[in-house]
């Protein structure tokens, strides 16, 4: 997405941006940091699924999310508005890398940079729930799925001794190794 101002951005081609949603993926969304409209609304939700796509991940503002609920579809965004796309902002690409720069005023505690900035090509796996949004490299996909089973069973262990009354540094020690 570009703001509707935008003279320099390429102008969209083949149609509306949702119909143009593959079956299976998820729609990823760069709207201008500085936009305060939504960019994804109940409408286009449904259009998505109609295309077949499973989520959406936007870096900026969506409306209706009692719509995408009772849709049943996965909308996650930075923020909400309840101002529609037009006339502020456009699509402009499909199917092209995005990076995403972190929106941190300042550096995290104890840090000494920000986190880097992200790049999502076409084809890699976007991953999102309630706790954030992640993006797996195709070429690192079995890794990733790796080392995630690895830190699930970790994590499983140490929430059964939890449970068990054995303390959470405890567990940490006996399985985390810390």
């Amino acid at each position: 997405m570009v703001l509707a101002s935008s003279t320099d951005a390429p102008k969209l081609t083949g149609g509306h941006f949702v119909d143009q949603a593959k079956e299976g993926h998820v729609v990823v969304i760069d709207a201008p940091r500085e936009a305060k409209s939504a960019v994804w609304g109940g409408l286009m939700s449904a259009g998505a699924i109609a295309q077949g796509a499973t989520g959406v991940v936007i870096s900026g503002n969506c409306r209706d999310v009692g719509e995408h609920r009772d849709l049943g579809f996965p909308v996650y965004s930075r923020s909400h508005s309840t101002v529609g796309q037009s006339p502020f902002t456009r699509p402009s690409e499909v199917n092209v890398p995005l990076t995403f720069q972190p929106q941190y005023p300042q550096p995290l505690a104890n840090s000494d940079s920000l986190f880097p900035a992200v790049t999502v090509n076409p084809g890699d796996w976007v991953l999102a729930d309630e706790d954030g949004v992640v993006c797996v490299p195709k070429d690192l996909e079995e890794k990733v799925i790796e080392l995630a089973q690895k830190g699930r069973a970790v994590d499983d262990l140490c929430m059964r001794d939890i449970k068990a009354g054995k303390g959470v540094q405890a567990s940490f020690k006996l399985h985390r190794g810390k």
